[in-house]
């Protein structure tokens, strides 16, 4: 598992590092402690703990305001970034503009989520301005079934249609993330995920909800996966990074 990327994740809410859990979102809460130190919903420490703690070098930073429509927490992501880390951020980017804003606030790679999404269209025209390297696709799901945006077309594809249509729109990787299975310790549906990274030869992929411990993260690795998004695991401490090394 050498090449294989685990990625802190922060769930902002209204100015706050909440505990996302089976995609729940009006009732997830602040997180209280991280891996035994008291972090009180306070964002900034939380990415701290994660880099200077556990040693993650890319932390993926959901801005759960901008996703349901409202104002981006810029000021906080540049915060997070002044730390050293490389951000991967969930903002509801749907255009080239709320892409570059993205990248201003200091995400190294931005994060197209289906579940915003109106067109692979859109995903296409992110990709050829800004990028496809710095443009990372998520194939938003609830219980294996893609979490689409109300009146689009997508909603009648499969997840495995849904992943090799991004490919073709031009991503470099491509997240696979249950909300259903996110800090619930479910475990992963290992078919499902082996079935995606076999359409998408050409992407790397990452898994995220229900990673519970050092057993899943082999799971993943031996289908094929190129990483995995960790809260939960981390927060308890049964995910530790630092003995991987």
């Amino acid at each position: 598992m050498n090449h294989f990327h685990l990625i802190g994740v922060i769930d902002l809410f209204r100015g706050c590092a909440v505990h996302a859990r089976g995609g729940r979102r009006a009732e997830y809460r602040p997180v209280e402690t991280a891996n035994g130190v008291a972090i009180g919903g306070d964002a900034v420490a939380l990415a701290r703990l994660y880099r200077r703690q556990l040693g993650l070098e890319e932390i993926y930073v959901a801005d759960l305001d901008a996703i349901e429509g409202g104002t981006p927490q810029d000021a906080l992501v540049a915060s997070i970034r002044q730390l050293g880390i490389t951000i991967w951020l969930d903002a509801g980017i749907t255009s080239v503009a709320q892409a570059q804003r993205a990248h201003a606030a200091g995400a190294s790679s931005v994060i197209v989520g289906l579940e915003t999404l109106q067109s692979f269209d859109q995903l296409a025209d992110i990709c050829s301005t800004v990028g496809g390297d710095r443009v990372v696709f998520s194939l938003d799901l609830r219980g294996g079934v893609p979490v689409t945006a109300a009146g689009t077309t997508m909603s009648t594809q499969s997840a495995v249609e849904v992943a090799a249509s991004a490919a073709g729109a031009g991503v470099g990787r491509l997240i696979v993330l249950d909300l259903e299975r996110v800090g619930m310790r479910s475990g992963l549906d290992v078919e499902l995920l082996g079935a995606i990274r076999r359409a998408v030869p050409g992407l790397a992929v990452f898994a995220g909800g229900g990673v519970r411990g050092p057993s899943d993260l082999l799971q993943l690795a031996d289908i094929g996966c190129d990483g995995a998004l960790v809260a939960t695991a981390l927060h308890s401490g049964t995910i530790d990074p630092r003995a991987r090394r």
